[in-house]
């Protein structure tokens, strides 16, 4: 029910932007997390978008921007000044009724993404 697209590589500095599409979903009435995984490591919180609010994870502050196209039902990651350490598998994820309070954790999510690879490497 979530499709996520847009990655690929880029070269430090550049910029990437991601979408997640949906499906038998109505995404302006969900809480829609961005997550990501590096092989090996734990999946962890890029930022999240809710009405009104979005919310980002301290290392992404200010390079990367979410924002909502409800007429067309999707959510874009904008990311800017990449770094390789941004390097990873970015995953979209949706949530209805979840507390804004629980937005980064991996758990309060229902649906997910398949995700897409981003490499920054020059």
């Amino acid at each position: 029910q979530l499709q996520a697209s847009g990655g690929g590589l880029v070269q430090p500095g550049g910029s990437l932007r991601l979408s997640c599409a949906a499906s038998g979903l109505t995404f302006s009435s969900y809480v829609v997390g961005w997550f990501r995984q590096v092989l090996g490591k734990e999946r962890e919180f890029v930022g999240a978008i809710g009405r009104g609010h979005t919310n980002y994870e301290d290392s992404v502050k200010g390079r990367f921007i979410i924002s909502r196209d409800n007429a067309a039902n999707i959510v874009s990651l904008q990311m800017n000044s990449l770094k390789p350490e941004d390097t990873a598998t970015y995953y979209c994820a949706a949530a209805s009724g979840v507390i804004w309070s629980n937005r980064r954790s991996v758990g309060a999510y229902k649906y997910w993404g398949q995700g897409t690879l981003v490499t920054v490497s020059s």
